[in-house]
């Protein structure tokens, strides 16, 4: 049963992946407008978000 649940885990996982990618992207641009802007706040919760997402990514590729 434990295997069937990997295999169930790993295909979710690797359908993550390219949405996982989309988000990262999407981040990086809001990130890029924020410092345009010079917003200091937005700046920081993107970069949280964007930390979040690289681990989740690194999970899910090893």
């Amino acid at each position: 049963m434990e295997k069937v649940m990997k295999a169930f885990r790993r295909k979710d996982g690797e359908m993550r992946i390219p949405v996982l990618r989309l988000e990262i992207d999407y981040e990086l641009v809001t990130l890029h407008d924020a410092m345009l802007k010079e917003d200091l706040p937005m700046m920081k919760e993107t970069k949280q978000r964007l930390e979040q997402l690289r681990k989740e990514l690194i999970l899910l590729e090893v």
